[in-house]
């Protein structure tokens, strides 16, 4: 029988639902695998107890012999990324002078997907401040990439990718200034998408400025599951003013093609070169969009219209001017 972190989220989820594999029986494969790959791979931190876990776990199986479920990622363990909130938790952002500090209150994602039934077992690695495409600090040390240890596993959500790649988590959140659930992502082979700002409210952020540079949202090892959790994550929030007023529906039914013919689509590249790329990567990302086109999609290599310089030195002054704030 297969291992119970071999499945995706939304089929362990049919799983749990119809008592074929317990939370408990979750909870202990994850905490299994946790425990034999993690002192490779220092994805995970702040793990909560074994048997803390395992009661949760037992808890969460009562609920389901009365009829009850949280919601479809009920007894599913997460680690929520060490720049958000959870309760429990130190919320340290991989810098020192936060190493003991614990939020009083969930952000709005991390109590999205408690609803939506997880079980927050732990954190996952991120560079110091989240700040960088390469997952280091000096409070827990560096993640290694999920099929080279010798390469970089990428940044900031580097400890979710590897998690999700190592099957010691089946779904992720991350979060994205410039790249940091998309590096990753692509660094590990697994999902990870940077959703519209507003998409996933960030309630628990003053700032209303700065803060529409970033944006937190899934990661995956499925696009089911990608879209199932960035659905958790969305909707509005009264303290997130910017955040969209609309909720976000996923179907787990596979989308028609019909709905892209006639869709144009404009596609950047590597902005006419500005942009250096290895050997291979343009031409792999022309021959995905050529499903599209067979869809009925036009799909347009279009000029960015202006020189990048400027746009990319804009780009710098408002990342430094983020991290003195």
């Amino acid at each position: 029988m297969p291992s119970p972190t071999d499945p995706d989220a939304s089929s362990l989820s049919r799983l749990i639902h119809s008592h074929e594999l317990s939370c408990r029986e979750v909870m202990q494969a994850t905490l299994a695998r946790i425990h034999e790959r993690n002192p490779r791979f220092n994805a995970i931190v702040s793990l909560a107890p074994d048997d803390a876990l395992l009661a949760q776990a037992d808890a969460y199986d009562a609920e389901l012999a009365q009829g009850r479920s949280r919601g479809w990622l009920h007894g599913i363990p997460v680690a929520i990324k060490d720049v958000a909130d959870a309760v429990g938790f130190p919320s340290t952002k991989g810098c020192e002078l936060l190493a003991n500090n614990m939020p009083v209150r969930d952000s709005v994602m991390t109590a999205r997907m408690k609803a939506a039934g997880c079980i927050v077992i732990g954190k996952t690695n991120v560079p110091e401040l989240g700040l960088g495409s390469h997952t280091f600090n000096n409070v827990f040390g560096a993640t290694h990439n999920a099929w080279d240890p010798a390469v970089s596993a990428g940044g900031s959500s580097g400890g979710a990718a590897v998690a999700l790649a190592q099957r010691m988590l089946c779904i992720a959140d991350g979060s994205d200034f410039m790249g940091s659930l998309r590096n990753p992502a692509g660094w590990n082979h697994v999902f990870g998408m940077r959703p519209t700002q507003g998409r996933v409210p960030n309630g628990t952020n003053p700032d209303v400025w700065i803060d529409q540079l970033a944006t937190e949202g899934p990661m995956a090892r499925t696009v089911q599951d990608l879209g199932r959790l960035l659905a958790t994550q969305s909707g509005p929030d009264a303290r997130a003013p910017l955040s969209f007023q609309s909720t976000l529906d996923w179907s787990p039914q596979p989308a028609e093609p019909a709905a892209l013919r006639g869709l144009r689509i404009g596609w950047l590249g590597s902005l006419g070169g500005y942009l250096p790329m290895e050997d291979g990567v343009l031409d792999v990302c022309r021959d995905a969009l050529k499903h599209f086109e067979s869809a009925g999609a036009a799909v347009e290599e279009i000029p960015l219209g202006r020189d990048p310089a400027p746009l990319w030195e804009c780009w710098l002054w408002w990342d430094r001017a983020s991290i003195r704030c």
